[in-house]
């Protein structure tokens, strides 16, 4: 009878397949970490870009919006007294109501693009609170506006009626105006940290 020679395995080659295998897929489990965390890091970097430009317009937009409330808060004041002072509408020097103007595009473009999210929370939460303010002095105004159209100051009896809404609107106004004052002026510090600037820099 022959004899049957049975092949011995080769114990180092089938190591050597395993180790390769195995550093094949530590290769390719390296490969994709890093291409995951490159990803990462590109939307990290996309985040903060939209967050630098909603804070650059919101600074512009709160510059102006400051503006237009430092304009009239005094005129405000002002005819308060007189109002307050006047025994009738004919005593009354009146230059209009002169309501501040505000803009809000950043804030609605900053909800549509979500980049407020973007944005350091408590920055977020300080930015929402003056809107906010200046919504309720807007809402104030337009107040004082549809009065005045509804019953326009032509005679006696509507020009006290009118006079009588414009002192409460101007008492509003001696209070929300310069809260929103000190709301722009300690936010618009905040946004030049966040932004990485020093006070009074702008870029």
């Amino acid at each position: 009878m022959p004899d049957i020679h049975i092949p011995k395995l080769n114990g180092h080659g089938s190591g050597h397949s395993i180790f390769k295998i195995l550093l094949e897929v530590v290769l390719i489990g390296t490969g994709v970490f890093l291409g995951l965390a490159g990803e990462q890091w590109r939307e990290r970097a996309h985040q903060r870009e939209l967050a630098e430009q909603a804070l650059r317009r919101f600074r512009s937009e709160i510059v102006e919006n400051r503006k237009s409330v430092a304009t009239v808060a005094d005129y405000h004041v002002t005819m308060k007294k007189t109002l307050e002072m006047a025994k009738s509408a004919d005593d009354v020097q009146f230059a209009g109501i002169r309501p501040s103007n505000f803009d809000h595009s950043a804030w609605d473009l900053a909800i549509a693009t979500q980049s407020l999210s973007y944005i350091d929370a408590d920055l977020a939460l300080s930015l929402s609170r003056v809107y906010n303010a200046q919504e309720t002095v807007m809402e104030l105004t337009r107040g004082v506006l549809q009065a005045m159209y509804i019953a326009p100051p032509t005679d006696s009896k509507n020009a006290k009626a009118f006079f009588g809404a414009v002192l409460v609107y101007y008492g509003d106004m001696t209070i929300y105006e310069p809260q929103l004052l000190q709301l722009y002026d300690a936010i618009l510090p905040r946004i030049a940290k966040t932004l990485g600037e020093k006070p009074g820099e702008k870029k």
